[in-house]
């Protein structure tokens, strides 16, 4: 079972049981243009009401969710992945002081992404597998491995 995110909190989504309606026609079933117009001045009268930040914060997390997913898929979508991290980090360090709650958690996120993404393209520019280093911390310091010592003697 989904869920749909309102400021009221979460709510459940069933998938629809038995076959798609049928389209619309000129008969009964047809929507009340009237009562269509209604929902949806309740729904904008329950958005107007929720505190701006927590709207604005959930718009953050979904950016986060559409990086973690770019950059879950095999082979990473980088450049994707990338303007999803960078719209993200707009945001969450623009708006700084003025995200509520949740602004602590968006920090922690956003900064795990850009490590993840770091980690990601230098496995990738070195042609090791994603894999062997998505998860690990080791190699955070050296984005693209240029700056390794083959010899592993590095004095700096």
């Amino acid at each position: 079972m989904s869920s749909l995110w309102t400021p009221d909190g979460e709510r459940p989504v069933a998938k629809p049981s038995g076959p798609p309606p049928e389209p619309f026609d000129d008969g009964d079933d047809r929507i009340d243009d009237d009562a269509l117009a209604d929902q949806v001045e309740a729904m904008r009268a329950e958005l107007a009401a929720a505190p701006v930040e927590v709207v604005v914060a959930n718009h953050c997390y979904g950016m986060f969710e559409l990086a973690a997913v770019y950059l879950s898929q095999q082979p990473p979508l980088l450049d994707s992945a990338r303007l999803a991290i960078d719209a993200l980090g707009c945001l969450v360090d623009g708006l700084e002081g003025r995200l509520g709650e949740g602004e602590s958690a968006l920090k922690e996120g956003l900064t795990n992404l850009r490590l993840a993404y770091v980690q990601i393209d230098g496995a990738q520019r070195a042609g090791a597998t994603v894999d062997s280093v998505v998860g690990t911390a080791t190699g955070a310091g050296t984005a693209t491995g240029d700056d390794r010592d083959p010899a592993g003697d590095d004095d700096g």
